[in-house]
């Protein structure tokens, strides 16, 4: 399902949490929504479900305005960091609730999950602990096969083994049976080489919309005596640089090899890195 985010602008009272951001997401892949606390994530995250509606602008799917619109709701799976299900409701009645509502429901996958993750299905939500909260969430999503299949921050709780459960049972579903998975997240490093594009937020704007390969390959870090660097990086994309008793470091989007070739050191930046200095107020 092709994804046009177009001019899209929310406002809160005084508080612009989008501001004009434009893109577009055109084919299944696992996609990488990042940026600081407050730079807009979850608002898109819920215009894009049809949660609530932009202020300015709108998000289309396949061409249609996912608010109040049934046959596209049943196609996006929302997983929020809490408070998805209702507090008494036992957990095998939040997963008859979704089986209902998504026609790509999975149930064999929702039981095999539910034994992965040991939750009693006669628990009340209110009951679970939030690593249990989130469990079922996860549970929830992967069990949805929704083409357009959402988490934000959908693992508070868990301990890094459950977490590790999760990544793997989603890329083993994702190589199955690709669909739109988008993955708001601040444990970058431990997800990005899932990442097939990233997109990058700052106060409500896109900063960056980039392949994950081409992040990895090409941005770096270049290091070495102030004059040789500043020289090195005249004509070159500059993320940052900061400088040192005579030393200076520059993050550079561009051909690592050159810096090699000029005789300086350089070395790959982390994707969580590279998203810290794309969102640091200064020069971001």
């Amino acid at each position: 399902m092709k994804i046009d985010v177009e001019h899209v602008t929310k406002i809160y009272k005084d508080t612009k949490a989008l501001d004009d951001v434009s893109f577009t997401l055109s084919e299944p892949k696992i996609y990488g929504l990042l940026g600081r606390n407050g730079a807009g994530k979850t608002t898109f995250m819920e215009i894009l479900s049809g949660h609530i509606l932009a202020s300015d602008g709108e998000v289309l799917i396949d061409g249609e305005n996912p608010f109040d619109n049934q046959r596209l709701t049943e196609s996006i799976c929302l997983i929020k960091e809490g408070d998805n299900f209702k507090k008494d409701l036992k957990i095998k009645n939040v997963l008859r609730i979704y089986a209902y509502f998504y026609p790509t429901w999975d149930q064999e996958l929702a039981d095999e999950l539910i034994r992965e993750y040991n939750l009693n299905p006669n628990a009340k939500v209110k009951a679970l602990s939030k690593g249990m909260a989130s469990a079922l969430g996860i549970i929830v999503g992967l069990a949805s096969k929704a083409p357009i299949t959402i988490f934000d921050e959908p693992y508070i709780g868990l301990d890094a083994a459950a977490r590790k459960t999760f990544y793997d049972i989603l890329l083993e579903e994702y190589q199955a049976e690709q669909r739109t998975i988008i993955f708001s997240t601040h444990l970058i490093d431990e997800v990005s080489l899932m990442f097939e594009e990233v997109l990058i937020l700052q106060d409500g704007k896109l900063v960056m919309q980039q392949q994950a390969d081409a992040l990895r390959d090409n941005a770096y870090a270049v290091s070495g005596a102030t004059k040789d660097v500043e020289t090195f990086i005249e004509d070159k994309e500059v993320i940052q640089s900061k400088q040192l008793a005579g030393m200076m470091t520059a993050y550079v989007y561009g051909n690592m090899e050159q810096a090699k070739s000029a005789g300086l050191t350089a070395e790959g930046i982390p994707i969580q890195e590279l998203m810290i200095y794309l969102t640091e107020n200064k020069g971001a």
